[in-house]
């Protein structure tokens, strides 16, 4: 096992890292910028050290930083948490070189499931079920009106170095084609340096569900369900749940075994997520993400698992701690993710915090790095804390998170706490019956 990793991240995930770390009775090393000096994750870790000023591109995301903290602290290992380069090849590539352990999939896996063509390619291969659309990239308008005319309007177009909703336009008739070709393409371009974009058929009421897996790289694979983060907004989660209110057991066990048989095949290993659009019965893959997720903890919820801990065991070389059949889905979770925006238009709140409180009781569990008197720098992601609750039923879920909410306090900052209120009140999120069009159409009517 290692003796000791470094935690290439920040906030709240990089202290969900640490403390696996802890249990296990290894040392972490916290890599920050000097706008994070003070941040929790700096103040739990073993070691500390400044990598760079507040940009990302000037700390977070400078490998060479990064490769001489591990140089200077003898880390054996990076784990890159989400975001930032936990899924840059090149990144995995520099660590391999220098006889360090990446704790995460190959450079060659993120590399395939990096780019959406070459990952759509790969799962048809795979028997993953894949959404209507171009067979690759496309080259041109004529092109691309060959394509809508074939598969029928309307149509999406995504720019394949895309994510988080950026390069993304949708085309509703053949008269929208060319400015919304034209539009994906300049966005890829400005926002990924890469401007190949793919069409595909543009489904009118779907969920997002996506699969867990986790591979030890030797040809074994599992899957833990699924979970449906349908509550988005601009493409972006704000409200997770697992399992998915419309998926049954046979569902589950059908889908998952397409999922965790694809990767045993390629002998992925560590974490990673089967992101589908599901609509009248049928799944149709979207994307892979090669790492963890931010909503990880519901799955670990529902199934009581620790995936950073199994993360951290299979990069050292051990077979996983369970099987599949050791897998049985517990009850209800739910997560919300809270951050530091002010409604009604989110715009970034960034601040000091005044005063802080989480809640607590029962089946509840508040991934964050605030604390009374930390000031939330502007340089980063928005995201502040992730509340989880566990319950035996989705209703009790439900009840729950409306409880913890109520004993949450973030002073100082604006939040998006009041959303989830508002949103436990609506029949819709009671019941499960939404899609991921129905939170944009709500905050549509509120305002």
């Amino acid at each position: 096992m290692f003796k000791k990793i470094l935690v290439a991240n920040r906030g709240e995930i990089a202290l969900r890292v640490i403390r696996a770390a802890r249990e296990m009775g290894i040392a972490s090393v916290a890599v920050h910028s000097t706008a994070d000096a003070d941040a929790m994750h700096v103040r739990m870790a073993d070691e500390a050290v400044c990598i760079g000023p507040p940009p990302g591109t000037d700390s977070y995301l400078s490998m060479p930083a990064i490769i001489s903290a591990c140089e200077i602290t003898g880390a054996e290992a990076i784990h890159p948490g989400y975001g930032f380069l936990s899924e840059n090849a090149n990144f995995v590539q520099i660590v391999e070189d220098h006889d360090l352990k990446f704790i995460g999939p190959t450079a060659e896996h993120i590399r395939v499931m990096g780019d959406k063509i070459t990952a759509k390619e790969t799962m048809k291969k795979l028997d993953v079920p894949c959404v209507p659309g171009s067979d690759g990239g496309v080259p041109d308008l004529d092109a691309a009106y060959e394509v809508g005319d074939a598969i029928g309007y309307p149509v999406i177009i995504k720019a394949t170095a895309g994510g988080g909703g950026r390069g993304m336009k949708l085309a509703k008739s053949r008269d929208e084609m060319a400015d919304a070709f034209r539009t994906a393409r300049s966005e890829g371009k400005s926002v990924f340096g890469n401007d190949e974009v793919y069409i595909e058929k543009y489904l009118g009421t779907p969920r997002h569900i996506e699969i867990q897996v986790f591979g030890d790289g030797k040809g074994n694979a599992v899957h833990l369900g699924e979970r449906d983060c349908s509550l988005q907004r601009r493409h972006q989660k704000v409200f997770e749940e697992a399992p998915g209110p419309t998926i049954d057991a046979e569902t589950r066990a059908q889908i998952g075994k397409v999922c965790s048989d694809a990767v045993a095949s390629i002998n992925y290993a560590g974490a990673g997520t089967i992101e589908f659009l599901y609509e009248n019965g049928e799944f149709y893959f979207i994307e892979m993400n090669t790492r963890l997720q931010v909503e990880h903890p519901v799955t670990e919820a529902v199934f009581g698992v620790d995936l950073v801990r199994e993360q951290i065991r299979v990069a050292a070389g051990y077979e996983m701690s369970f099987r599949q059949e050791d897998l049985q889905v517990n009850g209800h979770a739910i997560e919300v993710r809270i951050n530091a925006e002010k409604l009604p238009d989110f715009r970034p709140c960034p601040g000091k915090i005044t005063q802080y409180h989480a809640p607590g009781g029962l089946g509840v569990r508040m991934d964050s790095a605030l604390y009374d008197g930390y000031s939330i720098p502007p340089y980063y992601d928005s995201l502040i804390a992730k509340l989880i609750v566990h319950g035996p039923d989705r209703p009790a879920a439900l009840a729950r998170l409306d409880r913890a909410l109520g004993e949450l306090i973030v002073d100082g900052i604006d939040t998006t706490t009041p959303l989830f209120a508002a949103l436990l009140a609506e029949k819709a999120v009671q019941t499960g019956d939404y899609n991921i069009h129905w939170l944009e159409h709500w905050l549509d009517a509120q305002n």
